[in-house]
């Protein structure tokens, strides 16, 4: 009866194992793909867009932003495609916040989109979650693209890395100032000095303020002095390395703190704080990106200027950047020509487009350099010294402890000791994600 027992047990765990395996995506599968009876994984790492030999058909389905701007415009780039190509497009107006929610129940019943929209630091958890597949991009389609756009939907999974999204958006920061208070700050002395010479905390009134706590804007202290957040290259990284306690970023440290303080930046100051006061006219310089620009240049009309962030110890600011990309969803059945739809949302001609109707940056080089406001356009020389935001699930660790470390600092502490209890937290909290 025992041995009954234990045999019916056993057949029903193979049973399940096999149930489970048929299940579960078969990456190796979709990622070494065989045509006419080739290997064609090495063209698949160098990359090709060429949907020619991919059976046309009859719609695609796009997931797109919620947003009524973005969405108005990718409604009419849809119907282009349509158009040119006599494939239906379906556009789903879904929030970014939901799709991977969403396209985790749909997408293995066959109800999701074949391209998605999704900031680019979250592609190590979609690509983990088994929701992305890895794109074919010719070298001559990915040529038009901003370097830190194309290293920023890069990513390694199983030792080989691709590309997981085509660019579409692009932002980063730098210093919005008064030109009616302070001329153009180009050293992050100049800054200082604006600081110190208008500021009179009696009248709400600063040179210049920034958030005490926020790691994103703070990033360029730390990093131009030799400072980083992982080891690695772009989209391979070494999240054992951890550069954000080295001697470079103590100094970034130091440098930091150094403006909040004696009469200084308080170190209380908010984002709706720095806001509010600068488009009243009361502080000279202030860190932003370009989303702040039509409430920016409401307030201040032609008294409002823009530059990359200044120059720390005569090297160029280095601050991060963030990209939103077209994806292809791991289940759709027309990789090829999803791929082919959202490199032509994001060709030249079309993201000029999108910019006159969504106000997004492009990630295009050329259609980025050729936008006529020239706050906008200046946004094109910090990309150059842009560096793209970690995309690995083990950077969501990072932010709470060095947001703390920083207000710490701001409020007179030693980044000395400060700065190694952060990177030992972070630690301790990659470890508990199970994140390796």
């Amino acid at each position: 009866m025992r041995s009954t027992k234990f045999f019916l047990v056993l057949f029903m765990l193979l049973f399940a194992i096999v149930i489970i395996s048929a299940c579960a995506p078969d990456r190796e599968e979709e990622t070494n793909t065989e045509t006419n009876g080739e290997d064609t994984s090495e063209e698949t790492k160098e990359g090709s867009s060429d949907s020619s030999d991919a059976a046309k058909p009859d719609e695609l389905t796009i997931w797109a932003n919620d947003e009524e701007e973005q969405l108005e415009a990718i409604e009419k780039l849809a119907a282009d495609y349509e158009e040119q190509n006599d494939i239906t497009v379906n556009v789903v107006a879904k929030s970014m916040l939901e799709q991977l929610d969403e396209l985790s129940l749909a997408g293995p019943e066959g109800r999701g989109p074949d391209l998605f929209f999704q900031p680019h630091d979250r592609i190590g958890d979609i690509v983990a979650q088994g929701l992305a597949q890895p794109l074919e991009i010719a070298e001559e389609d990915a040529s038009g693209y901003s370097e830190a756009s194309l290293q920023s939907v890069q990513y390694e999974f199983d030792s080989k890395t691709d590309f997981y999204g085509v660019p579409a958006v692009i932002e980063t920061y730098g210093i919005f100032y008064n030109k009616d208070i302070m001329e153009a700050p180009e050293t992050i002395d100049d800054l200082k000095t604006s600081l110190e010479e208008n500021t009179d905390p009696s009248n709400d009134q600063f040179g210049f303020l920034m958030r005490p706590n926020d790691l994103y804007f703070a990033y360029p202290f730390f990093k131009t002095n030799g400072g980083y957040i992982f080891g690695g290259e772009n989209g391979s990284y070494d999240t054992t390395d951890i550069g954000l306690a080295n001697e470079g970023a103590i100094e970034g440290g130091e440098l930091f703190q150094s403006f909040f303080g004696n009469g200084l930046i308080p170190t209380s100051t908010t984002s709706d704080v720095i806001d509010g006061l600068f488009t009243e006219g009361k502080v000279g310089a202030v860190i932003n990106g370009p989303w702040s620009i039509p409430s920016y240049t409401e307030a201040l009309g032609d008294s409002l200027g823009f530059v990359p962030f200044p120059d720390i110890n005569g090297q160029e600011a280095q601050s991060l950047v963030g990209v939103k990309a077209w994806m292809v969803s791991f289940y759709s059945d027309n990789p090829e020509w999803a791929t082919d739809l959202a490199l032509f949302i994001t060709n030249e001609e079309n993201q000029k487009y999108y910019f006159d109707v969504a106000g997004e940056l492009p990630t295009n080089t050329n259609a980025l350099e050729s936008i006529d406001n020239p706050i906008f356009s200046t946004f094109s020389q910090q990309i150059e010294n842009g560096v793209p935001m970690p995309s690995t699930p083990q950077m969501s660790q990072v932010w709470e402890p060095m947001n703390n470390a920083l207000q710490f600092i701001a409020e007179g502490e030693d980044p000395s000791s400060v700065l190694p209890e952060a990177v030992e937290q972070i630690e301790i909290n990659i470890d508990a994600s199970g994140a390796q």
